[in-house]
């Protein structure tokens, strides 16, 4: 099994960088990918991605140098038995509250006698060598997502469980939980962020959170380890704005190089 190249960016003690992709299709993905990134996340939580397309864009991802990573809908040992089983090397897993929630996500992720993950002739199998059964263990990662008050009451204890290797803040969830808009720079909600960071390192987890262009740099000095800087819909859609406008400027208005 090939190493997962996130594990080697945190061992050097730098944070990774990635992508969000939830437009259903291998070309996207594989666009997204072709960038400096250090992962990308198929979101099928809130992507229009079901699990044929997700398939395909993980065979879109592994021939590249990027960790693929898969945001399934729920916790269930289905949903993250077959995103691995299809070749992902990471799972994010939404709405996790409580220690007992985040114990069952690290089962699921993990072959006995570590987890409870189901042993079957899967994609990763052939694409990731007869070695897989005998590394994925070390080489998946499991990402709970920290979003809820609930959860922010049981951080310590969720955060002592073992094998978690990434505590994944979703902000809009936890802003709204707060009493704030998504997108919010209240300073309540930036200290929430560094109460989290805090806590992870206090516990040995890398601290990893959703981001925007605009916030990306600010997540990093918080101490953020693992960064999703940009989703795909979003960047398609600024990429097309910023066009239309540039249709109607001179090439002296212009301030940036054209588009293509």
């Amino acid at each position: 099994m090939r190493p997962n190249p996130l594990r080697s960016k945190w061992a050097a003690g730098r944070p990774a960088l990635g992508s969000g992709v939830s437009i259903p299709s291998q070309l996207v993905a594989e666009a997204v990918a072709a960038n400096d990134l250090d992962y990308v996340v198929i979101d099928c939580q809130h992507g229009f991605i079901g699990f044929d397309d997700t398939v395909r864009m993980l065979a879109g991802l592994n021939t590249g140098g990027v960790t693929p990573i898969v945001r399934v809908p729920e916790l269930s040992t289905a949903n993250i038995s077959r995103v691995l089983d299809a070749g992902a090397m990471g799972v994010i897993i939404p709405m996790v509250n409580s220690a007992e929630e985040a114990a069952a996500a690290v089962s699921y992720t993990r072959f006995p006698p570590v987890g409870v993950r189901s042993i079957g002739a899967g994609r990763a199998l052939i694409t990731e060598g007869a070695d897989y059964y005998q590394r994925a263990n070390e080489e998946v990662a499991c990402m709970p997502m920290i979003e809820t008050m609930e959860a922010i009451a049981d951080l310590d204890n969720i955060l002592s469980v073992p094998g978690i290797d990434v505590a994944y803040v979703g902000p809009s969830d936890l802003a709204v939980a707060m009493g704030y808009q998504p997108g919010t720079a209240a300073q309540p909600f930036l200290d929430m962020l560094d109460h989290i960071v805090e806590a992870c390192n206090r516990h040995g987890v890398r601290p990893g959170i959703q981001a925007t262009p605009g916030t990306a740099a600010d997540r990093v000095a918080r101490g953020f380890q693992m960064v999703t800087v940009v989703v795909d819909l979003p960047a398609f859609r600024a990429a097309l704005t910023r066009g239309i406008a540039d249709a109607a400027l001179t090439d002296e208005e212009r301030t940036h190089p054209a588009l293509y």
